[in-house]
């Protein structure tokens, strides 16, 4: 068994974790773990465990709590890590087979003596070792306050070395992933903002680097009173003046020493320039909030590369800093690859309407597509990267119940006054609307918001809305091959991928490059670091829904989430995609339809329009449709389960069901 402390306290045998419950015992196994074959004395147990408040019966309490803690291990199978009483306190051996830290800080430690390349994947290797923010599980103020920022502090270490070399090697795109993500999340830390600067200009994107500049600057003013440090200030006027800045001179001649650009900065004056006053800033670089808190539940295993939320006391090199208004409703998307023109388009929507002038409607954009490929995922990425130009607050709101039903507009408009502090009209805000089923369950929101702007997703064309209301439309299909590899490569790390280099692309044709599928491929991997790549994939090929699931979270399921998706349809329109996606016709025209539902065609032809705007199907050309390849295998399975649609699928369509030869729809499918 192998003990994991960098993210939330877990256990795992390397095919399942297992994340411990917030208890006593869970926090006493974190003292302990936190110095590994150390004697953790019993006033520094009982400190972590109970605060300073200690109760009366202290030591009985902790001898209790450590028997409730073996009882634990013997409940998972741990046998060979014990909890030893020793005089004055407990101590538990690990070694790096049994604890992750030990694990990552071999990995450190061995990287010292590698070459920039070995060093690199050696780094990548070690930083892949984080599932999420550490501890996030245990409920000890005392190990947030002295052991959390400690735990971050080191991988941030371990993270600056990495940009560095990245530098270093001209690799400034691959270094960006990292640095825009850190810079939002710790957005006080200059040297990572000199990364990314650098990172900016030697790309091509001079804009962007002044305007991160500027966003450094004015909040390092705004919340400390202080301004940039010296080499900050060099290296922007090195980017007016136009100077080739060349490759970033890493650490290697000093471990721990910081990396700097080319002696052309260490010339300029310190003196800093004003940037010019009509240079508007860059759409991508506009902050995003400050921070979000550590949520107490765990983080899936597939978002591996997430960057630590500050911790509750201050990080060294980065104080927490109080979020933006309205800004801690949006969760972040660690490790988002892809959609690139849509992420542009979105940007340049949301960054370039006017949204001080008075309105009636608020600017929105639509997100939709099939279930899992990725609304809600596009939808945050992209309001964090503009949540800067909505100074009044960013909130996300559910327009659905957990069950599926829909909520009504009244209900989301409370959230939201609840939410917000300015209240409706007031006040410049991104809505981030999602999960919508019906127009009318935003129109009221947009008109009541209509300073500010909106990202409606949902699995429906919500057509209707578009007509009122206008907006831009964009419908996400699966990824392709490439950005199917990308997000393999971000969430397993490149040493996985280049391990295999063949491996990668039958592993994301499994998943039917479908972003979900992909994500819980991933975290299974990570879990699982024996299993190769190409095994795995041989392995999903035989059942590529039901074996597309994480036990230890139901919504990460992509059969547990196409279940749900077609219990929101009517039987009548249920039946009908379950019909057509098990049949053999690619690709599926209403003739076609017609003959399989045994319906006329303008009536086939009408079933198909509702399962493409339900998100069941794609359409190919006017007039010829296909339907995913996980929603086919799903098709398939379901009809040969016994419950289910199953045996709504083996019986022909009943009077009624469908729309008839006159064109009128039954209740049935609206």
């Amino acid at each position: 068994m192998r003990f994991q402390l960098l993210g939330p306290l877990s256990v795992t045998d390397g095919r399942d974790v297992v994340v411990l419950p917030p208890s006593k015992p869970t926090a006493l196994l974190a003292a302990l773990l936190l110095r590994p074959g150390a004697v953790v004395s019993a006033d520094r147990l009982r400190d972590v465990v109970w605060g300073e408040e200690h109760p009366t019966t202290a030591k009985t309490a902790l001898q209790s709590c450590v028997l409730r803690l073996r009882r634990l291990f013997a409940k998972y199978g741990i046998e060979n890590q014990a909890v030893v009483a020793v005089a004055g306190g407990y101590r538990i051996d690990a070694d790096t087979e049994t604890l992750d830290l030990l694990h990552f800080r071999r990995l450190v430690e061995r990287s010292a003596a590698a070459d920039d390349e070995s060093e690199l994947y050696t780094l990548r290797s070690a930083l892949a070792l984080w599932q999420g923010a550490p501890l996030s599980n245990v409920p000890s103020d005392l190990l947030h306050r002295d052991e959390v920022p400690r735990l971050a502090e080191e991988r941030l270490r371990v993270l600056e070395r990495v940009c560095d070399i990245e530098l270093e090697h001209d690799r400034c795109r691959e270094a960006l992933v990292d640095l825009w993500e850190v810079t939002r999340v710790y957005p006080a830390h200059e040297r990572f903002a000199e990364q990314l600067i650098v990172a900016l200009y030697r790309t091509g994107r001079q804009t962007e680097a002044l305007a991160e500049y500027r966003r450094v600057k004015g909040h390092l003013r705004e919340r400390l009173g202080v301004d940039p440090r010296a080499e900050l200030q060099r290296l922007e006027l090195a980017i007016l003046r136009g100077e080739d800045l060349g490759p970033a001179v890493g650490a290697r001649g000093g471990r721990g020493a910081r990396g700097r650009v080319v002696s052309a900065l260490a010339a300029a004056p310190v003196a800093p320039i004003p940037a010019p006053a009509s240079a508007p800033p860059s759409p991508a670089s506009f902050p995003t909030p400050a921070s979000v808190p550590p949520s107490p539940a765990p983080f899936p295993a597939s978002l591996r590369r997430t960057v630590p939320a500050p911790a509750p006391a201050p990080v060294a090199l980065a104080p927490v800093i109080t979020p933006a208004p309205g800004s801690w409703t949006l969760p972040t998307v660690p490790g988002f690859t892809g959609r690139a023109q849509e992420v542009s388009s979105l940007v340049e929507l949301l960054t370039t309407c006017d949204t001080g002038v008075s309105s009636e409607r608020a600017p929105f954009a639509l997100l939709s597509g099939a279930p899992g490929i990725g609304k809600t995922a596009l939808a945050l990425h992209v309001a964090h990267l503009v949540s800067g130009h909505f100074p009044d607050g960013c909130a996300l709101v559910s327009l659905t119940h957990p069950d599926g039903t829909p909520r009504g507009a009244a209900e989301a408009a409370d959230e939201l006054r609840r939410t917000l502090p300015a209240g409706p009209g007031k006040g410049r805000v991104l809505l981030v609307l999602d999960d919508v089923v019906h127009p009318d369950q935003v129109r009221p929101l947009l008109t009541a918001y209509a300073c500010g702007a909106a990202i409606v997703t949902s699995r429906m064309g919500l057509a209707a809305l578009v007509a009122t209301h206008g907006g831009t439309v964009h419908r996400l299909g699966a990824l392709d091959p490439e950005q199917s590899q990308a997000l393999l490569t971000t969430v397993l790390g490149r040493e996985r991928i280049a391990a295999e280099p063949g491996a990668a692309l039958p592993l994301a044709t499994a998943c039917g490059h479908h972003p979900l599928a992909l994500r819980i491929a991933a975290a299974r991997l990570l879990t699982r670091p024996r299993l190769r790549l190409a095994d795995y994939a041989g392995w999903l090929r035989h059942d590529p829904v039901g074996r597309l699931s994480l036990a230890d979270d139901p919504l990460m399921s992509v059969p547990q989430r196409l279940d749900e998706a077609l219990k929101r349809l009517s039987p009548a329109l249920a039946e009908a995609h379950l019909r057509l996606a098990a049949s053999p016709h690619e690709p599926l025209t209403a003739a076609r339809g017609a003959a399989v539902l045994g319906l006329p065609e303008d009536s086939a032809e009408q079933v198909i329009e509702r399962l493409l705007d339900a998100g069941f199907l794609e359409e190919e050309q006017p007039g010829a449709f296909w339907t995913h390849d996980l929603l086919r295998a799903h098709a398939r399975r379901t009809a040969g389960s016994p419950s289910g649609h199953a045996q709504a699928l083996l019986r022909p369509p009943r009077h009624g069901e469908f729309p008839q030869r006159d064109g009128t729809r039954p209740a049935a499918l609206r």
